[in-house]
C-alpha cells in the first residue's frame, strides 16, 4: 500500500554491509526494517563477552527498540564497521529491458570517444 502512495519507492532497497574478513549483505525494504535487521541478525547475536561493558547498553537499547542505537554501540564495543545505503535501485528485467541497455550503451563514455589506434 505505502508503494501506491510513494511509487517513487518501488524498487528501492536498504543495504547493509557489515565489513569483515567475509563481508555480510543485508537487504531490506527501507532503512526502518535495515536497523531492525541488523539490530536482531548481528547485534543480538553477539555473545555478550565480545561487546565488555557495553553489553547492558546494548541490552537496554535493543529492549528499547533504538535499534540504531544498538547497532552504534555494537560498532563501538567490537569495532567493527556498518556502512548502511538507503534508496538503492533493485534493478529488474522490467527496468534494464533490452531497448533501455542498448541506449544506455550507446550513450556510456566508451562509446562516445573513437576508439584508440595503434
Amino acid at each position: 500500500m505505502a508503494d501506491d502512495l510513494f511509487p517513487q519507492r518501488q524498487n528501492r532497497v536498504a543495504l547493509g554491509v557489515v565489513r569483515g574478513e567475509v563481508p555480510q549483505v543485508y537487504l531490506a525494504e527501507n532503512v526502518e526494517v535495515l536497523g531492525r535487521l541488523l539490530a536482531l541478525h548481528v547485534v543480538a547475536r553477539t555473545p555478550a563477552k565480545k561487546v565488555g561493558v557495553s553489553a547492558s547498553t546494548i541490552r537496554e537499547a535493543l529492549l528499547e527498540e533504538r535499534w540504531g542505537d544498538a547497532v552504534l554501540e555494537w560498532m563501538s564495543a567490537t569495532d567493527n564497521v556498518v556502512d548502511g545505503y538507503d534508496d538503492e535501485h533493485v534493478w529488474t528485467e522490467e527496468r534494464l529491458d533490452r531497448d533501455f541497455a542498448d541506449f544506455e550503451l550507446r550513450l556510456s563514455p566508451l562509446f562516445q570517444d573513437p576508439p584508440p589506434t595503434d
